[in-house]
C-alpha cells in the first residue's frame, strides 16, 4: 500500500494550496475515470474500500462519468505499465491508491499533461498530480478505547506490516487510546514486512493469542486476522472495512476509510475543468476516517463514549497526539500540555510507553 516511505517525507506537502489549475473546458462527454489496486478486490480490506470509492463516483455522477479499474498490480514497473496504459486508453483522471505507485505515477504523468493524476498515500505533487491521505490515527485512539475498555488480560497485539511512519501513528495512537482508559495496558507488536500476505497476517495473530492477547488490531491489507481472532475466540479491531461477516463475534469496532466524497469531488472537477493539484490530509473532521460498527460484545455505555470522543476529535478538542507522551525507552518526548505537530505526526519514528517492541529495520 504504502511501502518504503522514507524518513525524509515532507510534512509541508499535505498542506499545499491548490496551486495547479488544469483549465481545460467542461466537456459534455463522459469523463473516464482509472483505478489502479494493490491487491486482489477482497470482501473488506484497503482495496475494497476504494472499489467502493469507485462505485460511489458511478452512482453520485451517473452517465457523466465511466470506470475502470485494474486490481493486483505490483509495485514498480508493473504500475507503470498500467496507469501508462489507462492514459493512453483516454482515461482523464487516474486514481494510483499505493504509496509504491507514487514514482510510477509522477513518471507516466510527465508524458501525459492533460490527464489528471491523484497518488492517493502519496507526498510529491506536480501540475498535473494532486496528493491525498486520511489522518489513520484518528480512528486508531478511539478504537483503543475500545480495546482498553473491553480487555480482560490488560494485554493488546498489533499485526503490522511495515514500519513507515503511518504505521507508528496507527501504533502509537491505539496504545495511546488504550492506556488513557486503562492505564495498565500493554500492546504488544509483530512486524510482518509485507502488506498483503494473508498466510502470515494469521501466523503472527496466533502468535500473539498464545502471548496473553485478547485483543487485536492489525494494519494489513486482508482479513486474516480477524478471522483468526474470530476462531480463536478473541477481540479484533477492523481495519479499512467493516468485518462483522468475517467475525460476527470478535470486531468490537471497526475503523473505516470513506473514499467516495473524495473521489467524487475530484472526477466532477476533473469533467467541469476545475480540477487542482494540491494535497490532502483529511480524518474525522472531513468524513474520510470513521469509527463504528460495533460488534455485540461492546455495551451501549462503551459505544457511547466512543461516538462521543469521536465528535470530540472532529471538532479538534481531543488530539490523540496531546502530551504528555514519552517513547518506550521512558523518554519524555512530549509534555503536558503541548501536541505534536502535523509535520511532527508525519515524521514519527518511534513507539510509545505501552508497546512492547521495537521498531523493525
Amino acid at each position: 500500500m504504502y511501502k518504503n516511505l522514507a524518513a525524509t517525507l515532507v510534512a509541508a506537502c499535505f498542506f499545499l494550496p491548490a496551486v495547479q489549475a488544469q483549465t481545460q473546458a467542461k466537456s459534455t462527454e463522459p469523463i473516464k475515470a482509472g483505478f489502479v489496486y494493490v491487491s486482489p478486490i477482497t470482501e473488506a480490506g484497503w482495496t475494497r474500500q476504494h472499489d467502493e470509492g469507485r462505485k460511489a463516483v458511478e452512482k453520485a455522477l451517473g452517465d457523466q462519468v465511466k470506470t475502470t479499474f485494474v486490481a493486483d498490480v505490483a509495485e514498480g514497473a508493473d504500475a507503470e505499465r498500467v496507469i501508462r496504459d489507462l492514459a493512453q486508453q483516454g482515461h482523464q483522471i487516474i486514481f494510483t491508491p499505493s504509496f509504491g505507485y507514487m514514482e510510477p505515477t509522477l513518471k507516466v504523468a510527465k508524458d501525459f499533461p492533460n490527464v489528471k493524476f491523484e497518488s492517493v498515500t502519496g507526498f510529491k505533487t506536480a501540475p498535473n498530480v494532486a496528493a491525498s491521505n486520511a489522518r489513520y490515527y484518528e480512528g486508531r485512539y478511539l478504537a483503543g478505547i475500545a480495546a482498553g475498555r473491553m480487555t480482560q488480560t490488560n494485554v493488546a497485539g498489533y499485526v503490522a506490516g511495515f514500519p513507515i511512519p503511518e504505521v507508528l501513528q496507527g501504533i502509537n495512537a491505539f496504545t495511546l487510546g488504550m492506556r488513557s482508559v486503562n492505564p495498565k495496558a500493554t500492546v504488544k507488536v509483530v512486524w510482518l514486512n509485507a502488506w498483503f500476505d494473508p498466510p502470515k497476517e494469521r501466523e503472527a495473530a496466533m502468535a500473539l493469542f498464545n502471548q496473553e492477547v485478547d485483543v487485536i488490531a492489525f494494519h494489513t491489507g486482508s482479513t486474516a486476522v480477524m478471522a483468526a481472532a474470530q476462531e480463536r475466540g478473541k477481540m479484533a479491531v477492523a481495519y479499512h472495512s467493516d468485518m462483522r461477516k468475517i467475525g460476527p463475534d470478535a470486531q468490537i469496532i471497526a475503523v473505516t476509510h470513506q473514499w467516495g466524497d473524495y473521489y467524487t469531488a475530484r472526477v466532477k472537477a476533473a469533467w467541469a475543468g476545475q480540477w487542482t493539484s494540491g494535497s490532502v490530509w483529511g480524518g474525522v473532521k472531513d468524513g474520510m476516517i470513521r469509527v463504528g460498527d460495533f460488534g455485540p460484545k461492546v455495551p451501549k455505555a462503551v459505544q457511547s463514549e466512543i461516538l462521543t470522543q469521536q465528535k470530540a476529535v472532529g471538532t479538534g478538542k481531543l488530539q490523540p497526539f496531546a502530551g504528555p507522551i514519552s517513547d518506550n525507552d521512558g523518554k519524555l518526548l512530549v509534555p503536558a500540555g503541548q501536541a505534536l505537530t502535523d509535520a511532527q505526526i508525519l515524521n514519527m519514528n518511534y513507539l510509545v510507553q505501552g508497546v512492547v517492541g521495537r521498531i523493525a529495520r
